[in-house]
């Protein structure tokens, strides 16, 4: 298995020179050069794994066994998942038996969002990755490989991030949040973590300005490899690929549960389109999804694409909501979905290699266009190929309040569980309900099961669930709910520089930092 850049001047890449490289040296992000073939019995083969052995399974068929042996995999795998506090890691919970609803929850890793299930996995392979490369030194005078470690966070990604880096040997982490754009416990889940290796920078801006700093620090050649860059955002392949897994766990566990053949609509509350691209490789690689849906808050380029095929900016900037994880103005991993639409709908080549090479070209305009001019549009057979894998949604502040209501406290009579969410999973509830009908029209009846994913226990924004829990009976209490690692998190030192909005400000921290 090699791997591609979606812009098309990298190509041939190996799995470990992905994980380590983050993002291609073209500015693009790197994709499989194909999709790999589910073995012929794997509904009956893998209906009983557990979440590591399926997660072996299907890493397996993208990363090479001359590049992680068996045993190395499953020894990751294993010390990966062996952080969750359900066996199941990602179980599922129903919340509504007439709709057939159920929530997929990915919140059970060491710090309560769906961005553990790929970071405690992409931390140990960046251990190994390095173990290995200092290990094959033939004397003591050989410089240490080393890593340094740039990302961005809207909230749970940086949480996730120095989890699964801190303590890492010759890792260093500097991870950037938008100064005041995250929650309190986000917040100081990030900043009290006492680590020499872990550093935590405020960007006087928004989640977009710490993710173009990012990409342009990767683009300076000469710091990036004085330093050598490493990306823990889900630009980084290993990222997706970590997350396919829990959508085939999603699937065997109605199996179990009963449905022998379940139709599965996944909804997926999306910023960066990471999460829910994951759900798009599932897709190809033959796993029976009806359909994916896009759920997105106020910000909602990708649900604008959805409707029109342009996927541009938009005015007024990025706007604040209760589910800030979300809070995006552009979403970097659509990019890769690009790639496939232009292979496929957009490129004039004869055969599929030309095809992939002038898709590299296509997306590289694409996303000129939409830096120097805040649009890009895609043609009518793309955009209506689109659709048929995806259907998109959005909601508003005050829905997003309503629906974690109508769950925690459901009318006598409702088919609804009592069930408490956090903003991000009501976003995508409330998709779902709002989406019902057209999917039954779509879908040629309602005999499908929808699941939602569920990204982070709602302690994590106590002030949102307050919000819509004021004046509710039974009563909210954050005590009741409140994990025994939040206790006292707000009371202890947080460690963090803020800086402006500058690449150049960032790169001379993280130079002085290293010194």
């Amino acid at each position: 298995m090699k791997y591609r850049s979606t812009r098309g001047k990298d190509t041939g890449f190996s799995f470990e020179d992905v994980v380590m490289t983050g993002l291609a040296s073209d500015g693009g992000l790197f994709i499989p050069e194909g999709i790999p073939t589910l073995p012929e019995d794997w509904r009956n083969k893998w209906e009983n794994y557990t979440f590591q052995q399926l997660s072996f399974a299907i890493l397996r068929l993208f990363i090479d066994q001359a590049e992680i042996p068996d045993e190395s995999l499953r020894e990751i795998i294993e010390k990966s998942y062996s952080t969750f506090t359900n066996k199941d890691v990602t179980p599922m919970v129903q919340i509504d038996s007439q709709a057939d609803t159920w929530i997929l929850e990915l919140f059970h890793g060491p710090t309560f969002a769906f961005k553990d299930v790929a970071l405690q996995f992409l931390g140990n392979l960046f251990e190994y990755f390095l173990k290995r490369r200092n290990s094959m030194h033939k004397d003591e005078s050989s410089p240490v490989n080393r890593i340094t470690v740039v990302g961005a966070t809207s909230g749970d990604t940086g949480g996730a991030a120095i989890y699964g880096l801190m303590g890492k040997e010759n890792v260093s982490l500097f991870i950037m949040h938008p100064n005041n754009r995250v929650s309190t416990i986000q917040k100081a889940q990030m900043t009290t973590v006492d680590e020499e290796n872990i550093h935590n920078i405020a960007i006087e801006g928004t989640f977009d300005d710490c993710q173009d700093i990012v990409k342009l620090l990767f683009g300076r050649k000469e710091f990036n490899q004085k330093y050598s860059l490493g990306a823990i955002n889900s630009i980084n392949w290993a990222r997706i690929l970590a997350q396919i897994v829990y959508y085939f766990h999603s699937y065997f566990s109605l199996v179990r549960a009963g449905k022998a053949q379940p139709k599965i609509v996944f909804v997926t509350p999306t910023g960066n389109f990471g999460d829910i691209l994951a759900g798009h490789y599932a897709q190809r690689l033959g796993l029976p999804i009806a359909k994916l849906v896009i759920a997105t808050n106020s910000n909602d380029i990708l649900d604008r694409f959805f409707k029109s095929g342009a996927y541009e900016k938009g005015d007024g900037g990025v706007k604040e909501t209760p589910s800030p994880a979300m809070d995006i103005l552009v979403s970097s991993n659509f990019e890769r979905f690009l790639w496939y639409l232009a292979r496929d709908h957009e490129s004039k080549a004869d055969d599929l290699e030309g095809k992939g090479n002038d898709a590299g070209r296509i997306v590289a305009k694409w996303m000129d266009d939409l830096k120097l001019d805040g649009t890009t549009r895609v043609s009518g057979d793309a955009h209506k190929a689109a659709r048929q894998y995806f259907l998109s949604g959005s909601t508003n502040n005050q829905k997003t309040y309503e629906t974690i209501r109508a769950y925690y406290s459901p009318p006598e009579g409702s088919s609804h569980v009592n069930y408490l969410m956090d903003p991000h999973t009501a976003v995508g509830v409330n998709v779902a309900n709002t989406l019902r009908a057209q999917l039954i029209e779509e879908l040629g009846g309602d005999d499908f099961t929808t699941v939602c994913l569920s990204t982070a226990h709602p302690a994590k924004f106590v002030e949102a669930i307050e919000e819509s829990l004021d004046g509710c009976e039974p009563k909210f209490e954050f005590s009741a709910i409140c994990p025994k690692q939040f206790v006292g998190i707000l009371d202890l030192k947080q460690k963090y520089k803020v800086l402006p909005n500058s690449a150049d400000a960032v790169a001379s921290h993280i130079e002085h930092t290293l010194l």
